[in-house]
C-alpha cells in the first residue's frame, strides 16, 4: 500500500458518474435491433423520463449520446431538475451492430441462422474492445470535466455493458431508464451499484 492510499482505490477526489439506459425508444418497443440508427422515443420513453427525472438526485452535470433517444432522454431529465445544458459526448453511442441494425432476433436468425445462440456476429459488427476504449475514454472525459461532481450520463445499454465489463462485472439485462454508478479516484475507476429509477422497468428483449 503506498503513502496515502486509502485502502479501496486511490485517496483523490471522488467523482461520480451514473450511466443510465436512454427510454423506451421505437424501435425498443417493435424489438429491433438499433445499433447506431437513431429511431426517436415512444411516448412511454418520454414518459419513463420524466418519472426517472423525480430520482434521480442531485446532479451537478448531464451529459448524453448524441443519438436522439439518449439525448431527447438526457434533455427532458435536465429541463426537470433545472441542470443543463447537455453536453454530448460522441463516444457514449451505442456499438455499431453492423448488418443487423434495424432488424428483429426472428430476421436476425432467418438471416445468419445459428449466430445468436453461438455469440457469432455480423462482418460489419463494432468489436468489443473497441466499444470499451471508447466508452472508458468517454467516462474519463466526463469526469475530467467536472472533478468532484455528482454527474449524469444517458447512454445505451451496450456502453453501459461494455464498461461493466471492462471492470469485471458480469453480464446481467438493463432496463430502459436503468443504469450503473461508477466511482472515479485519482488512479482508476471503480463499480457501484446497479441504479433502478423507474417503478415498472421496460427490458427491451432484442438484445
Amino acid at each position: 500500500m503506498t503513502p496515502g492510499d486509502d485502502g479501496v482505490r486511490g485517496s483523490g477526489v471522488t467523482t461520480e458518474v451514473l450511466v443510465l439506459r436512454h427510454g423506451q425508444s421505437e424501435w425498443n418497443a417493435l424489438g429491433r435491433w438499433q445499433g447506431q440508427e437513431n429511431p426517436p422515443l415512444t411516448d412511454l420513453g418520454r414518459e419513463q423520463a420524466v418519472e426517472a427525472a423525480q430520482a434521480v438526485g442531485t446532479v451537478d452535470a448531464v451529459f448524453a449520446s448524441p443519438l436522439d433517444r439518449a439525448a431527447r432522454t438526457a434533455g427532458i431529465i435536465a429541463e426537470s431538475i433545472g441542470v443543463g445544458p447537455v453536453v454530448e459526448i460522441d463516444g457514449l453511442m451505442e456499438r455499431h451492430a453492423g448488418e443487423w441494425q434495424g432488424l428483429t432476433r426472428p430476421e436476425i436468425e432467418q438471416a445468419w441462422p445459428g449466430y445468436l445462440a453461438s455469440g457469432r456476429r455480423p462482418p460489419a459488427w463494432e468489436d468489443d474492445q473497441l466499444v470499451e476504449a471508447r466508452a472508458l475514454g468517454s467516462l474519463l472525459a466526463i469526469v475530467t470535466a467536472r472533478p468532484g461532481g455528482s454527474l449524469l450520463a444517458v447512454a445505451h445499454a451496450g456502453i453501459i455493458y461494455a464498461l461493466e465489463r471492462a471492470l469485471g462485472a458480469e453480464f446481467d439485462k438493463i432496463g430502459n431508464l436503468a443504469g450503473r454508478r461508477f466511482l472515479h479516484r485519482n488512479d482508476g475507476f471503480d463499480l457501484g451499484e446497479r441504479v433502478h429509477l423507474l417503478g415498472e422497468e421496460t427490458v427491451p428483449g432484442q438484445i
